[in-house]
């Protein structure tokens, strides 16, 4: 059995000259931290099998109003998004698991209050996807595919 797992996912940006961040936790540690995602870029880590629940989490950071453009009825024309997909555990595609596990918490950058959405593979606000997880992965991912 192999003691450790690898995480893998693919981030980018709808609009590489926005300054939007992004920082990437499991648990309690940073995996990742950019205040600027420029390009896309693909991201690997190491886990411990630790026979434990865990929390993964993709925090979108340094949004503001001037990353959305909004017509005069209100509507958004243009909007600034951080794009994360193929999510993989030990190079197994977690695909519409990450849309069935996963929460978005967020307040519209400040506009509204928080609130707790599905993700679909976009950040479109400042806040936090969260997945929470149990390893051994195996066990976990025959239980939830």
């Amino acid at each position: 059995m192999n003691d450790k797992i690898t995480i893998s996912c693919t981030i980018g940006t709808t609009d590489p000259a926005a300054s939007i961040g992004l920082e990437v936790w499991v648990d309690n540690t940073k995996l990742f931290d950019t205040d600027h995602v420029r390009e896309q870029l693909t991201l690997e880590w190491q886990l411990a099998e630790d026979d434990a629940d865990h929390d993964l989490r993709f925090i979108m950071k340094n949004k503001t109003s001037e990353h959305t453009l909004v017509d005069d009825s209100g509507q958004i024309v243009e909007d600034t998004r951080l794009v994360i997909h193929d999510i993989c555990f030990d190079k197994i595609s977690l695909g519409q698991l990450v849309s069935e596990s996963t929460t978005y918490t967020h307040d519209f950058n400040g506009t509204k209050d928080t609130c707790v959405d599905q993700f679909f593979g976009e950040m479109g606000c400042n806040g936090t996807v969260s997945l929470k997880f149990t390893t051994p992965i195996y066990i976990w991912l025959l239980e939830n595919m």
